[in-house]
């Protein structure tokens, strides 16, 4: 049966879930449309090229993670990357993560948007040069820029720009350049795109969350400024999303609560990489066993 589906961001922890990817094909389902953001675009994206989760599965058991950032002495030494982070707003330029995402699509024969159906993929991302939220490729008509030319590749990273991690995108469009960053910004989960109130959905929309359920989550333990930080910065990512979700809009999401692991912990041993996706896995058939759609 065919469906759509929404990713949501949440950097490393993304590999739970191929698990759930997995669980979601064995039952028969298959995807229509999908979204995503941050890690969930790059999911969303390697789907509509035609990836299986088994060819996925194999894919991540092959790439070295480390190799996704660019290579950077600077960033061995502390306090130089207080450096790096201010003239360069990131310390990595997230080319090789681009760049491993390219290769990826171009064995399916995915270049630009003109090579998916239309509205067949959509991700989320930051302007911050305007202060809004971007769907791409939809809202690239208003910075002049054709659709139908832009590398899917360039829309994933912008995506997936982690603030401080990745150097934010610089998007050039008639009217100057725009500095774009992480969608996870402004929407983590944007499943509004496909579910939204009294508009009757085309098909069942099936969303994958990287966090509990929201009755469920622990609150934040805030006891310095770097907990604060990542309060801060967790609480900007789920307000938008936090209002938007109902308990109607919950009977149709998969939560994979990912606790232990970093949004930016690259160095993952592949032990640890097998029991982020078996989780996701085993949520994901929990889950659907019980699915009604």
């Amino acid at each position: 049966m065919d469906i759509d589906g929404v990713f949501s961001g949440g950097g490393i922890k993304g590999l739970a879930m191929i698990g759930a990817y997995e669980a979601i094909e064995e039952k028969g389902l298959t995807f229509k449309r999908l979204a995503g953001t941050s890690a969930g675009a790059i999911v969303a994206a390697l789907i509509s090229a035609g990836y299986s989760s088994r060819e996925l599965l194999g894919i991540m058991e092959e790439v070295d993670l480390k190799k996704l950032l660019d290579s950077n002495a600077i960033v061995s030494f502390p306090l130089l990357k207080w450096v790096r982070i201010y003239y360069r707003l990131g310390l990595y330029k997230g080319i090789a993560l681009e760049n491993w995402i390219e290769v990826k699509l171009k064995a399916r024969g995915i270049y630009t948007f003109a090579d998916l159906p239309k509205h067949s993929l959509r991700v989320i991302a930051s302007d911050l040069s305007n202060g809004r939220l971007l769907v791409l490729p939809d809202d690239l008509v208003k910075y002049g820029i054709p659709i139908d030319t832009f590398p899917v590749a360039r829309a994933i990273r912008m995506s997936a720009s982690l603030p401080y991690f990745f150097e934010p995108v610089k998007l050039r469009s008639l009217d100057g350049t725009n500095l774009v960053a992480d969608g996870g910004i402004l929407s983590n989960f944007p499943m509004w795109l496909f579910d939204k109130e009294n508009v009757k959905k085309t098909r069942p929309v099936l969303g994958v969350k990287l966090s509990h359920n929201l009755n469920e989550r622990p609150k934040n333990k805030i006891h310095n400024a770097i907990e604060l930080y990542e309060a801060l910065f967790q609480t900007m990512k789920d307000a938008h999303d936090s209002r938007y979700i109902s308990r109607k809009h919950e009977k149709n999401i998969i939560f994979l609560p990912t606790e232990g692991v970093l949004t930016t912990e690259f160095e993952l041993t592949e032990a640890k990489k097998r029991e982020l996706i078996q989780f996701g896995k085993k949520q994901a058939e929990d889950f659907l066993k019980k699915w009604t759609y």
